[in-house]
């Protein structure tokens, strides 16, 4: 019962985490254009929040170069359990236009677990939206 309990609260308002390593701001304007009143995010109970001791879910978008993989896992490190991790954009993904070059990691899966995969270059903001709720029910599923 405690279980059901605990994922009702965290698929309901679930908070999340921005985090750009490096991206080319396409897809950091759309993350943000998710959470403005446009597309109102907020209307499944996700919240930004500042810092990742307070979030469930990290959302990245760019390339993981080799000076900003310590920071990212530490970042995920930080996160309290159970936390989720969403690739927006190509370059997260799989390193997108970047891939092949010395410094970049081909994909933040490289790094650190990914739940969900937003590709797409820039990503729509209804394709996050979309990638969040799926995340989201899959989620309430695992516990019915």
């Amino acid at each position: 019962m405690l279980d059901k309990l605990k994922t009702w609260a965290r698929t309901k308002s679930p908070w999340i985490l921005h985090f750009n390593s490096g991206a080319c701001n396409g897809c950091d304007i759309e993350i943000l254009a998710a959470l403005m009143p446009n597309y109102d995010l907020e209307r499944f109970g996700v919240l930004l929040k500042a810092t990742p001791r307070h979030a469930d879910i990290l959302v990245c978008s760019g390339p993981v170069t080799r000076q900003i993989a310590k920071r990212l896992r530490r970042i995920y490190d930080q996160m309290p359990e159970p936390k989720f991790v969403v690739a927006v954009g190509a370059c997260a993904c799989s390193g997108g236009a970047f891939r092949g070059c010395y410094n970049v990691y081909e994909g933040i899966d490289k790094i650190i677990p990914v739940s969900a995969y937003i590709p797409g270059c820039p990503v729509r903001p209804e394709a996050i939206i979309d990638g969040v709720a799926k995340l989201l029910g899959s989620l309430q599923k695992k516990t019915a």
